[in-house]
């Protein structure tokens, strides 16, 4: 997906994000991130590194859907701390592409 190809669903589209968080991929992130969210820019903080994704839920957000929710938490670390990060993010699939709307942190 970070070559071009489409998610199929909402919850591969989470994973390719996160694939990209890990990867340091921000212009990944700004492509699948909705224009009516989209930041300008991204800076990913090179010291955190991004080891790990469980996904925790799914509503909707199938192939044959036009929006889905993926709850999810991500385990990151740096030389000095280690944490996660537990969030609810809300997708949409337009022209048969998902996007990243944007998320709830629990």
């Amino acid at each position: 997906m970070h070559a071009g190809a489409a998610a199929p669903t909402a919850e591969r589209l989470m994973r390719s994000r996160f694939s990209a968080f890990a990867l340091g991929l921000p212009a990944y992130l700004l492509e699948t991130w909705h224009p009516s969210t989209r930041p300008a820019t991204l800076e990913l903080d090179p010291a955190q590194r991004w080891t790990r994704l469980d996904i925790l839920s799914t509503r909707a957000g199938g192939p044959f859907d036009a929006s889905g929710t993926v709850a999810f938490r991500a385990w990151w670390r740096t030389d000095d701390e280690r944490g996660t990060l537990e969030e609810t993010s809300d997708f949409v699939r337009e022209h048969g592409r998902w996007s990243y709307v944007d998320g709830t942190v629990a």
